[in-house]
């Protein structure tokens, strides 16, 4: 199939270059010129394990190319994607001047059948909004479908999520619709579910908001763990070998973090009083995750009252392993706070060291993780990328001034950690 994507983001980069995978002609369009640039050089613009590669194959064999027009990609396919960013405004709503943008643009030129598919995470409704848009500004004779198929996509592991996914959500109003998608994620032999377009719209923000619920409720436990000498990595194992609950986002730590989950609880709050819901629950969820960020900051004030001058470490700045997006990550508002303290910082990341450098200048930017300790009087673990369990610890405690360890995310046992001389403290554990 000949298939367009507006928006040269995370998901529709790997959106497109997943589709060209799977034999499809792609036409990418992007309005940001440096960008545009860099993918025509076949250099990925994001951190994603893989992706940069599938750029490289598919430019190469030419089902894969990039323009600033969305004139030529409207003309030159039958489904258009919609990827572009729906940023929170502050009152939690989503943002969707770009989605109105970029479906006046596909209607003004559209000369015949197109299906028009959400793929960006939007509120409820959107997609019945967007059929008004196009049939605002599109020719009377020229015919469209509008679809939801909202991603699930993680970062770090995005390329195998899109290539086998847990379940294909396909939203959609009509029979012709409905066969497209189904001929085009046919190859990937996963469960596909058919919905209306309000119910896969509602789907992806409800399946985000339950993992943050998740990840609040475990961070939750990990308090009441750390108050009364229990062990969260017990605790959570033994809730999570039932089979109603699983054992997936059980793991305490400092908060989530990236773009997906806080943006996507902050709208599914507003959009439920819209709706004349108040989600008391999201609510919480929101304040126990805000909480959690402070936990490092509390446990080192315990140690230290006053930390003006302190030198202190932190292994890993992006908000999850194997990605360098820093947005909403625990960690840049954990330096921003300690910063603020007057303490020195002295940080590592296996990827987000560029980006960190930009939003951190006040942070030093160390060239490994034994770098980031010396002197130091005290570590912070905020990220946890597998490379940090492969540090020789031995070595870790020769180049600290003082061998303290705040692990905010469980990174390592206490008893091994105890055994190497260190002051150690995990979440929820004793």
């Amino acid at each position: 199939m000949d298939i367009s994507i507006i928006g040269c983001g995370y998901v529709g980069l790997v959106t497109g270059a997943c589709l060209a995978e799977l034999g499809h002609n792609i036409i990418a369009v992007d309005n940001n010129l440096e960008k545009l640039a860099q993918l025509q050089r076949q250099e990925c613009p994001i951190y994603e394990p893989g992706l940069e590669q599938l750029i490289k194959i598919y430019t190469t064999e030419g089902k894969l190319r990039f323009t600033n027009s969305i004139a030529e990609a409207v003309r030159g396919s039958q489904i258009i994607f919609i990827c572009v960013n729906t940023p929170p405004l502050p009152d939690g709503r989503a943002d969707l001047s770009f989605i109105e943008a970029v479906s006046q643009e596909i209607a003004i030129n559209m000369d015949s059948y197109r299906l028009i598919v959400e793929k960006s995470t939007v509120p409820v409704r959107t997609g019945e909004w967007v059929k008004r848009t196009i049939n605002t500004y599109a020719a009377a004779n020229v015919e469209f479908d509008v679809a939801s198929n909202p991603e699930f996509l993680r970062e770090g592991t995005a390329i195998h999520d899109f290539l086998h996914p847990d379940r294909v959500v396909i939203g959609v109003s009509s029979q012709r619709a409905s066969s497209l998608l189904v001929q085009l994620y046919e190859p990937l032999n996963a469960p596909l579910l058919i919905t209306d377009i309000n119910s896969a719209e509602l789907i992806k923000h409800s399946a985000n908001a339950f993992l943050a619920l998740k990840i609040s409720f475990i961070n939750s436990v990990a308090q009441v763990c750390q108050r009364s000498g229990a062990d969260i990595k017990k605790v959570a194992k033994g809730i999570g070998l039932d089979h109603r609950i699983g054992m997936a986002s059980m793991e305490a730590g400092i908060g989530y973090g990236g773009m997906c989950l806080p943006k996507d609880v902050a709208a599914y709050i507003r959009i439920a009083k819209d709706l004349g819901y108040n989600f008391e629950l999201l609510e919480a969820v929101e304040k126990v995750n805000n909480t959690q960020r402070r936990w490092a900051l509390e446990q080192l004030k315990k140690i230290y009252p006053n930390l003006e001058g302190l030198r202190l470490a932190i292994w890993g700045l992006s908000f999850k392993p194997h990605t360098d997006d820093l947005r909403f990550a625990p960690a840049v508002e954990i330096i921003q706070a300690l910063l603020q303290e007057g303490a020195q910082m002295q940080c590592y990341d296996p990827a987000a060291m560029e980006k960190a450098a930009q939003l951190l200048p006040k942070a030093i930017m160390c060239k490994n993780a034994l770098e980031a300790c010396h002197q130091a009087q005290a570590l912070i673990i905020c990220t946890e990328w597998p490379q940090f369990k492969s540090v020789d610890l031995l070595k870790v405690h020769k180049e600290m001034a003082t061998p303290l360890v705040l692990d905010g995310r469980n990174l390592f046992e206490p008893k091994r950690m105890a055994e190497r001389k260190f002051q150690y403290y995990g979440v929820g554990r004793s």
